[in-house]
């Protein structure tokens, strides 16, 4: 029998004006499905016209200008729906979706479409659930006593995953794709056994150790940050925060 690390899986990933979820908006993203290691992906990729400044500090990661965005990308309405059919789609397939620092990605995505078309993520799983391996979770719960950052540059380097065009969502997608393969032969002996939404459900609680443990660490330190437990996707605000 194939283990779910040798078969069909998709990723996801997006680029961004920044790093708030709540307000910072979709520039790029891909959504890159391969049915067994070795053979051919295919990529879907979406260029965004965020409506919104590109920051220079933004660009500077991704390279994407507003100028470029607003003469090649799309209107995000459109474009949102589409990103979160093409997620819905992969669940109804019965397809893991490989998602790197998942509460950031899908919780932009989620935003995004409750700016722009008054609907949620969540609507597009209602058929079949959305399961989720994100590389990041899987890697500090399995690797815990490692040193070192954990950024996906970093796992690819030490899972050996080429990473070209690292930045660039398809090349980020595919890369996070291979790093969950690997993770999965590299300790196989822990997670063979386990089917992708048995790891979906252990990596809420698993992320939510490694928030408190953060947390924690936090506040040694007199650092004022405060880390989200919610995983893969965070609670919309309350409208009055």
């Amino acid at each position: 029998m194939t283990c779910w690390y040798e078969g069909p899986l998709a990723a996801f990933d997006t680029e961004t004006t920044g790093v708030d979820v709540e307000t910072d908006r979709i520039v790029s993203a891909a959504v890159a499905v391969q049915d067994a290691p070795g053979t051919r992906p295919r990529v879907s990729r979406w260029l965004v016209n965020p409506g919104v400044p590109v920051p220079a500090e933004a660009t500077a990661v991704h390279g994407l200008t507003q100028e470029y965005l607003q003469r090649n990308g799309r209107w995000p309405s459109p474009v949102m729906e589409e990103m979160a059919r093409a997620l819905g789609e992969q669940a109804a397939m019965g397809r893991p979706l490989v998602v790197m620092n998942a509460p950031f990605d899908l919780t932009l995505l989620d935003r995004e479409l409750r700016r722009h078309r008054g609907s949620s993520l969540d609507r597009w799983f209602t058929s079949a659930p959305l399961c989720v391996l994100d590389p990041r979770v899987l890697d500090k719960h399995l690797d815990r006593y490692r040193k070192g950052r954990r950024t996906l540059t970093d796992l690819c380097a030490h899972y050996e995953v080429v990473l070209e065009g690292a930045h660039d969502a398809a090349a980020d997608a595919l890369a996070a794709l291979e790093v969950v393969r690997a993770v999965g032969r590299r300790f196989a002996g822990r997670l063979e056994r386990l089917s992708p939404a048995e790891l979906h459900t252990l990596q809420t609680g698993w992320h939510a150790a490694q928030a408190r443990g953060l947390q924690a660490w936090f506040a040694r330190s007199g650092t004022e940050e405060t880390v989200n437990p919610d995983w893969p996707l965070r609670p919309e605000l309350p409208a009055a925060a």
